[in-house]
């Protein structure tokens, strides 16, 4: 339900889902992370929190300026994601023999084997794994529950690799001005799609929320500044111990909510202020990819052949 000056009204809404209507539904659940011990500390008093959702593993780290983040090439066989939430901050990513120092909000698609971020400024960093990197698992604050996969989530089938190889992309959100006839600024890698949400001042107004669904996939809510609510609907089945009351959770950040489908949802900002809000997906929207324009690396990463480019 989206108003008509919503991007996203435009889009194909059609599925082709085989998920069993009456398969439970998972739990809406939220972390505010300034309110959770941290996973990891540093000598440095650098922090990491982790949480996951069916397919990925979000790392959330304030890192003090000075520290670095490593992964090696025996854990990481597989691409990760960086998302640099904030203007202000400079970090520098290194991958192999590549470097480059990103100052300001952005994405960086990091390249399998060795890597690094260090951070020049007090920074915060999100890193974003894939389910294939298993390392990382065991250290989310919400591991149990995923010991058995949740029938209700399409399973991670990875999008095709760049024609042009891996290698460190960087892209920064400057690069990229704000367009009013396309949703947010949407990057995506083989196995993630991250969509910077337009950043607002003051409160959404209450008479324009967008409450909607997904069928197969969960959707990670990162909010990196300001005060929310998520309003969460849980539909009904046919068996009523699988009926849940409505969920109107209120966050501040950062925290990460993680929306289960086939949940109606929406989010709320309140408050004066600065507010954003960042959507994960794992794997990346086919209808988000549909739209001409949308995607603002697609020419980097190919959507498989059943999404029709419109």
């Amino acid at each position: 339900m989206y108003s008509p000056s919503d991007p996203r009204s435009a889009l194909n809404t059609a599925t082709t889902t085989t998920i069993d209507p009456n398969a439970p539904v998972a739990a809406f659940a939220t972390y505010e992370f300034l309110t959770l011990p941290p996973g990891e500390e540093s000598e440095l008093g650098s922090r990491t929190w982790y949480v996951r959702g069916q397919n990925f593993v979000l790392a959330f780290s304030r890192l003090a300026a000075g520290d670095t983040l490593r992964r090696g090439p025996a854990e990481q066989r597989h691409e990760y994601v960086i998302v640099l939430p904030h203007d202000g901050a400079t970090v520098e990513v290194t991958a192999g023999a590549d470097s480059q120092k990103v100052s300001g909000a952005g994405v960086v698609i990091v390249p399998p084997g060795d890597s690094a971020v260090t951070a020049h400024t007090d920074a915060e960093v999100v890193r974003l794994f894939d389910v294939r990197t298993a390392d990382v698992l065991p250290r989310c604050v919400n591991a149990d529950d995923y010991a058995a996969p949740h029938p209700r989530v399409a399973l991670l089938e990875p999008w095709p690799e760049p024609p042009a190889g891996y290698r460190l992309r960087v892209y920064r959100n400057a690069d990229h001005p704000l367009d009013p006839g396309r949703f947010g600024r949407i990057f995506r890698s083989s196995a993630f799609m991250v969509n910077f949400g337009d950043p607002r001042n003051g409160p959404r107004n209450p008479d324009r929320l967008s409450p909607h669904h997904h069928d197969d996939f969960e959707q990670c809510s990162l909010t990196v500044a300001g005060d929310y609510v998520h309003h969460v609907r849980t539909p009904w089945t046919s068996k009523l111990s699988q009926w849940r009351d409505d969920d109107h959770v209120s966050v501040g950040s950062p925290a990460v909510a993680i929306i289960p489908p086939p949940t109606v949802h929406t989010s709320q900002a309140l408050g004066e202020g600065a507010h954003l809000l960042i959507d994960i997906f794992s794997p990346p929207r086919a209808d988000f990819s549909a739209k001409q324009g949308w995607v603002l690396n697609a020419d980097e990463y190919p959507a498989p052949e059943h999404v029709t480019v419109s």
